[in-house]
């Protein structure tokens, strides 16, 4: 499709032909290969002259040997495969499997060819770029997979006006479906010298942390990656593609803000903001532990006191881990601040600590830093000055540029026991309401470890950003929030070992429930992130999407009428059976 024509495409979006809404509500049974309506080769060998010979079947590689299985340690390695995930299953959930065909699309061309093949034949259609999903979207088996891995190019704007505005231009970056954002920071931080909001994961992709909505380290000073995005390009159920803004499109446009991937279209291209870059970027290290349980509160209840006053604003992201032996420990990330400056925040906790020095341990551990914000994801500059904290793509001819953070090496292939979240509300910070947080992360913490992620929730930042993520598909407690409380467990590959110790997972996600009840005694209402959740999520549409799920259906119901586009949990998955084959009832 050649540059006119998409743009005549995107003008008829607002006259875009959908089914009848009888279509919404009719019975459909998917086929499965050797069943009935399964397509023939013939059929397939049509699709694969449709997409340039970009077919190819499904399936996992080769792994019967020790260097072979070594490589499902590294991210880039499974993201590169199609048949692979970055987590390997979920308990009582599902288990990463590969799908009957694979189109392994490089242009929106491709990726329409396939949904109109999907749509004829009434297939099983998944949609993955690089596989993060934890709660299984982007794999399945029995289908075919629309994989954007190879659509993968950045390109960085000094000004872009989205098509059909006539707003003023802005500084941006383009990103293909597949791109990873490791490869936008670098494009628009290490070489432009600008901003862009995206994920802490330097593997995940970009498509689908923007359409769950999307948190960075940084989210409290430049808002969600979806309140970013300018423009996608977008095929939609009926196999045609689309360029959506705020000027076309405008509800689909939104619901792509935050409304959870692989529902609404396969966005093939996105245009996010960029931002003035900061001078620094900064990290504090320390881990505190308790003497006692009661010490251990009241560590809590200064470490509370010291966020509310010094830590809840634009500079401050990342997390503190609360531990069931009564540690605290911190891992903490800041920007536009001077070591000093940082150092200064924590001044009120440390003096805390030292004051008792027999009821506290680690407090002289503590570790604050800077570096050049523009050096942030040097590869060649984190190696000769923070060689611990990367992990290097170890493949023969792998960029040299590429490498992962160490911190997130425990998850790659992860089978997960249990996984929830809880947005936590900005009043439990006021002084009435401390003793009522402190109790709650500390009962919880007798059941497991709970992450309180301050990043993930937007209470603190600047009025424009609580704004601009207000005019998201994300559940609106997000604004309100101060932090995202996660807590989850799980165990190695399932790509190595196919046979868990149940009883034992079990037991483990029995525990992470109980910690999450004694948690949400201080929170029992609020919403929980949808890229970063419970599989089992009860009351999942308001958890999700609060009071935006009834929009959501509807620009659902007007582009996808039949389901093509189903994941589990998403929105208008209630019509067909957790593996999305059957519709229900």
């Amino acid at each position: 499709m050649n540059r006119r024509e998409l743009f005549a495409a995107s003008a008829a979006l607002a006259g875009a032909s959908v089914l009848p809404a009888a279509a919404w509500a009719s019975a459909i049974s998917r086929p499965r290969p050797g069943q009935a309506g399964w397509p023939s080769d013939a059929e397939w060998d049509a699709l694969s002259r449709a997409t340039g010979g970009r077919l190819i079947p499904g399936g996992r590689p080769a792994l019967e040997t020790p260097e072979a299985r070594a490589l499902l340690a590294n991210p880039f390695y499974i993201g590169d495969q199609p048949g692979l995930t970055e987590s390997s299953g979920w308990l009582d959930a599902w288990r990463s499997s590969p799908s009957a065909y694979v189109v392994r699309a490089e242009s929106a061309a491709d990726i329409a060819a396939a949904v109109r093949f999907a749509g004829a034949h009434n297939l099983r259609l998944v949609v993955k770029g690089r596989g993060h999903s934890y709660l299984g979207a982007s794999n399945a088996p029995d289908s075919l997979l629309v994989w954007t891995r190879a659509m993968d190019g950045v390109t960085v704007h000094d000004a872009f006006t989205p098509a059909g505005s006539d707003v003023a231009p802005v500084p941006a970056v383009s990103m293909g479906a597949g791109c990873m954002w490791l490869h936008a920071y670098q494009a628009v931080t290490n070489v432009a010298g600008r901003y862009v909001q995206g994920g802490g994961c330097n593997t995940v992709g970009v498509a689908g942390l923007v359409q769950g909505g999307g948190f960075g380290s940084y989210s409290k000073a430049f808002g969600l990656a979806a309140a970013s995005l300018l423009e996608a390009e977008v095929v939609t159920a009926d196999g045609r593609i689309y360029v959506v803004n705020h000027a076309q499109g405008p509800d689909l446009f939104w619901a792509l803000k935050g409304g959870g991937g692989g529902t609404f279209g396969v966005i093939s291209r996105l245009t996010l903001a960029t931002h003035p870059l900061p001078e620094n970027f900064g990290a504090v290290r320390l881990n505190i532990k308790a003497g006692s349980d009661e010490a251990f509160r009241r560590l809590l209840a200064a470490f509370i006191d010291v966020y509310a006053n010094n830590l809840c604003n634009p500079h401050w992201g990342e997390t503190a881990h609360i531990h069931g032996d009564n540690r605290l420990e911190i891992t903490m990330s800041f920007q536009d601040l001077t070591q000093a400056q940082a150092a200064a925040a924590w001044k009120p906790l440390l003096d805390f600590t030292a004051a008792s020095p027999g009821d506290y341990q680690g407090q002289g551990g503590f570790f604050c830093v800077t570096v050049p914000a523009r050096r942030f994801w040097d590869a060649d500059f984190l190696r000769r000055y923070a060689p611990g904290a990367t992990t290097s793509d170890s493949r023969p001819g792998a960029p040299a540029t590429d490498f992962s953070w160490s911190g997130d090496g425990d998850q790659i292939g992860l089978f997960w026991h249990a996984y929830t979240s809880a947005w936590l509300p900005e009043d439990l910070l006021e002084p009435r309401n401390r003793p009522r947080l402190v109790d709650a992360w500390f009962a919880a913490s007798r059941h497991a470890q709970v992450g309180v992620h301050f990043n993930k929730g937007l209470a603190g930042a600047d009025p424009s950003v609580i704004a601009a993520a207000r005019d998201t598909a994300m559940n609106p407690d997000v604004t309100e929030a101060f932090a995202l409380a996660i807590i989850a467990t799980g165990e190695g590959s399932l790509f190595t070992d196919s046979r868990p110790d149940l009883v034992s997972a079990r037991a483990r996600a029995t525990r992470i429930q109980a910690a999450m009840a004694a948690l949400r005694v201080a929170a029992p209402n609020t919403g929980a992130y949808v890229n970063e959740c419970d599989y089992f999520q009860p009351d999942w549409q308001r958890a999700f999407w609060g009071a935006n799920y009834a929009r959501l259906a509807r620009t659902k119901r007007r582009y996808d009428p039949a389901g093509l586009f189903t994941v589990h949990h998403g929105v208008g998955s209630e019509a067909w059976s957790t593996d999305g084959f059957t519709r229900t009832p």
